[in-house]
């Protein structure tokens, strides 16, 4: 994993048993948006799933689906700031 992670995006990952991959997945082909807190938010969206499954091949993102739904903040800095399962839509406007 190449992205610097703050000690609670660490610690979330660990609680929520989110894998590392997952992380570089979603900062190289998630979608984003600006949370209005000066962060930004990235997620998979359709068109980023169908992205991943190209380039990374359909069997391993099978292998992997359950954690799709999975959404980081990166601060302004560059840095993860938290990581966390989506359970509502992300608003986009």
């Amino acid at each position: 994993m190449n992205q610097a992670l703050t000690r609670h995006a660490s610690h979330r990952m660990q609680q929520r048993n989110i894998p590392p991959v997952v992380i570089d997945w979603l900062i190289g082909y998630g979608a984003s948006e600006y949370d209005h807190r000066g962060g930004e938010i990235r997620y998979f969206d359709k068109r980023a799933r169908r992205h991943l499954n190209s380039e990374i091949g359909g069997q391993v993102v099978r292998r992997l689906e359950e954690f799709l739904d999975t959404y980081l903040v990166l601060g302004s800095d560059g840095h993860v700031v938290t990581v966390g399962h989506r359970t509502q839509r992300i608003n986009r406007h």
